[in-house]
């Protein structure tokens, strides 16, 4: 999702983009994180790469990139969809949803660490994770952006289960 703090900033056509309208365009370090990966793949295929690029300040991971435009030292940047989402509602701000034929689906892993093996609330989780509910859920937070479990209490283990 490309996602500005600021409202009406993100139009459709996304103009703010191919008018360079804007200071910085945050985008997870493509090397070292998938959804980095996906933007440059998005920016190449709309052939905005180029014209952007001098414009592109690297995060380490998405979670540093949305930093970087929540707290505006980037106009907009390319986030993870759940990122938005506060008290089960999204942000304020103006966004652009990246139809799926412009990048390479992203696939996370859900795993149970063998610290949270007795955790009912764990189990239940994953197992709705993997369930056909999930799997033909409509909502864009189950199906376009897969959930990551990690149950790390005091020590990492290997894991009982994987996908």
């Amino acid at each position: 999702m490309l996602w500005s703090a600021k409202a009406d900033f993100v139009d459709a056509q996304l103009q703010v983009l191919k008018e360079e309208k804007f200071n910085k365009l945050a985008l997870a370090n493509p090397k070292l994180a998938p959804y980095g990966a996906a933007a440059v793949e998005v920016l190449e295929k709309l052939d905005l790469a180029s014209k952007t690029r001098a414009h592109w300040v690297m995060g380490e991971n998405i979670a540093q990139t949305f930093q970087f435009v929540f707290t505006g030292n980037a106009d907009l940047g390319f986030i993870a969809a759940s990122q938005l989402q506060e008290d089960g509602k999204m942000r304020g701000g103006s966004s652009w949803v990246v139809p799926d034929e412009l990048y390479t689906p992203i696939y996370q892993d859900a795993q149970l660490l063998l610290p949270g093996k007795d955790s009912d609330a764990t189990r239940q989780l994953l197992q709705f994770v993997r369930s056909d509910a999930a799997k033909k859920s409509s909502n864009p937070m189950v199906t376009k952006f897969p959930v990551m479990i990690k149950c790390l209490l005091k020590r990492i283990s290997p894991p009982l289960f994987s996908r």
